[in-house]
């Protein structure tokens, strides 16, 4: 299938979807589109049990389309809506049933970076440059960056980034808590594609939907509700084929092979 400004691919039971517009993968109403459909796809392919997320050529995604601005000046409501499209897309991702992975593998700026904290995990070239430049466009970020940024590094770092639009690299990212892991650029998309497939190859795509629904519910939901809900989720799955033949196969001292049910 063809989506706009995104490309997909599926191998070992990983998808990867690729923004890929030049010169530097920038986010346009059109690479909203694109991203939806393909998530969309994704989440009805049994096929495919985790996702990337990275960016063709030397850009992971450098930016907003900024000429796209232009159409909203004096139109607050059609500027608004603009910022609520991106967000429901990045919310999609967010709450995607399957993991997705973040491969930044060049710059990550504006609605960029707000892509990539969608994603539940970040992996980052070393070099790599993430941040949310927006104040120097008279604007704030409005795709989720002012809530999912300070999720991630805390109040008082998010609104030091956002307020100078300074840039960090990988390995700062990595220090302050922004992405997992940073490696080495010509190493990083063989590290990504490792990780996926050890998750897509050993554990069940139940238990992998089933651990990122309850670690979303207590972020949104606070913790009381998030405990019950866990406490609800682990219940219900020792009714399914998977937990019991993780169980057996510990207790048997043999690799699990799971059926995803």
């Amino acid at each position: 299938m063809e989506f706009t400004n995104v490309t997909l691919h599926i191998e070992n039971r990983v998808a990867y979807i690729t923004v890929d517009v030049a010169p530097a993968n920038t986010v346009s109403s059109a690479t909203l589109s694109g991203l939806e459909a393909a998530f969309s796809h994704v989440q009805n392919n049994a096929e495919a049990k985790v996702v990337v997320v990275t960016g063709a050529g030397r850009f992971f995604v450098a930016g907003a389309d900024i000429k796209e601005f232009t159409g909203a000046f004096d139109d607050t409501e059609k500027a608004e809506q603009m910022a609520r499209y991106g967000q429901k897309v990045f919310d999609l991702i967010e709450n995607f049933p399957k993991p997705v992975i973040a491969a930044v593998n060049g710059a990550a700026l504006g609605g960029g970076l707000e892509l990539a904290m969608a994603c539940h995990m970040r992996f980052a070239a070393e070099n790599a440059l993430l941040g949310l430049p927006e104040l120097k466009l008279g604007l704030i970020p409005g795709f989720g960056g002012t809530q999912r940024l300070a999720r991630l590094t805390g109040k008082a770092k998010a609104i030091e980034l956002i307020m100078s639009s300074e840039f960090v690299n990988g390995k700062e990212a990595e220090r302050i808590g922004l992405v997992n892991r940073a490696f080495a650029p010509e190493a990083l998309m063989e590290e990504v594609k490792n990780f996926a497939e050890a998750l897509a190859a050993g554990k069940s795509a139940v238990t992998m939907r089933v651990a990122l629904e309850a670690v979303t519910y207590g972020l949104t939901e606070g913790q009381e509700s998030g405990m019950n809900r866990e406490a609800e989720l682990f219940g219900q799955l020792f009714a399914t084929a998977d937990m019991k033949e993780g169980v057996n196969a510990f207790i048997e001292k043999r690799q699990a092979e799971f059926q995803d049910k």
